[in-house]
């Protein structure tokens, strides 16, 4: 099986977001139809999560919010007020949780950070709203702030990262969800985010309509790349080439847009990954944005 995918060609439609017929737009909201190698992905990262819970112990869990689903993983370095990295999963809003992504872990605690990740609740739960989700991590992010001299962290070097529609949910923390939390503007001193959403209409037009309930609302407030004012964090944004062209194309216009409104962006294009691919760089401290999340922290391998 060809690992690295692309849509069979057939005839075209009428347009319906760019140079996209509604079939085009669709399968570029749609990861498998361009990496249809997602569950052996999957089950990597379970597994090697699986060992890392094994390496560097069990995280301490730890509730931000009134709501079951509403904690945290804290993963210690053992180093008193070391840096911290907080990292927001992915999973086209629908699946996953904290405990699929501790193989992160071992190379920020190795490095002399600690690592945070987060659980929320998914759009489903939220009967297609995904303006819940985006509270949830907003108050995450503002609990780790708030609190991170409880498990020994320096609150004054605070990093995150994240993959796919977690990328989506920190942007709009990072460009408006810090202000209404009431936090500094340099509350969060960098991102790597990988793979995500900055704008949603054309998300909107997609199929993920279907278990999205969008509205002109959650349209316009939860599209970062509208807020770039509200925006005072360096970021790395990661695309891989074997990645949908609406995820490429969303990176590559919010790169340019961060750019033009003169703040600090850097875009890392991953050769020859796909949109899960690319994620497994970021637990390796030698992988593309691996090395890019040490570097932004200032740590070594």
């Amino acid at each position: 099986m060809n690992v690295h995918s692309n849509p069979a060609p057939r005839a075209k439609g009428p347009l319906v977001w760019l140079d996209m017929d509604q079939q085009a737009l669709d399968d570029a909201y749609d990861q498998e139809v361009y990496a249809p190698n997602r569950e052996l992905i999957v089950k990597r990262r379970h597994a090697a999560s699986e060992r890392a819970r094994a390496i560097v112990g069990v995280p301490k869990r730890v509730a931000y919010g009134p709501t079951a689903i509403e904690q945290l993983d804290i993963f210690g370095c053992g180093i008193k007020d070391a840096p911290i990295n907080v990292f927001v999963h992915g999973g086209a809003w629908r699946r996953n949780k904290a405990a699929d992504y501790a193989l992160l872990a071992e190379p920020l605690m190795r490095a002399g950070a600690h690592c945070v990740v987060l659980d929320f609740i998914n759009v489903d739960e939220a009967d297609g709203n995904l303006f819940p989700m985006y509270r949830q991590v907003r108050r995450a992010l503002a609990w780790v702030y708030r609190n991170a001299a409880s498990f020994g962290g320096d609150r004054n070097r605070i990093y995150i990262s994240s993959h796919s529609s977690g990328s989506h949910l920190a942007g709009v923390v990072l460009t408006r969800g810090w202000q209404e939390e009431g936090l500094p503007s340099d509350a969060f001193k960098g991102a790597v985010l990988l793979s995500g959403m900055y704008d949603l209409e054309p998300v909107r037009l997609s199929k993920r309509s279907a278990y999205v309930k969008f509205t002109d609302a959650m349209e316009q407030e939860l599209s970062a790349q509208r807020y770039l004012d509200g925006l005072h964090t360096p970021l790395v944004l990661a695309i891989g080439t074997c990645e949908t062209p609406e995820f490429q194309r969303q990176s590559r216009d919010f790169a340019a847009a961060v750019a033009k409104a003169g703040k600090p962006v850097e875009l890392l294009v991953g050769e020859g990954y796909n949109h899960f691919e690319l994620l497994e760089t970021l637990a390796n401290p030698y992988g593309l944005t691996g090395r890019a999340m040490l570097q932004q922290m200032q740590l070594t391998t």
